[in-house]
């Protein structure tokens, strides 16, 4: 694994996680690192879903694969948000 192949997560999980952010209402009590975290998580389950059902790899801009993986960023900073809600006192 290359250190380009590490960067470009960071980043794609970096946009998928706001995109998560921005398309769930409400205000979400976890930071930034952690919207990156859940992101990553979300783009790679994505991806691996996408691959799964058969959705074909172009050479452009795979918009089912992002939908998937934005739909899934927003179930994840949904469930860490109400579990980090949940613990605080």
């Amino acid at each position: 694994m290359s250190i380009e192949t590490i960067l470009g997560a960071i980043v794609i999980g970096a946009v998928v996680g706001a995109l998560g952010r921005l398309f769930l209402p409400g205000r979400q009590p976890i930071g930034w690192i952690l919207t990156v975290v859940v992101g990553i998580i979300a783009a790679l389950i994505g991806t691996a879903i996408a691959q799964a059902l058969g959705v074909a790899t172009t050479p452009g801009i795979d918009w089912i694969e992002i939908v998937m993986q934005v739909v899934l960023a927003v179930v994840g900073v949904g469930a860490v948000a109400a579990l980090r809600g949940r613990t605080r006192v």
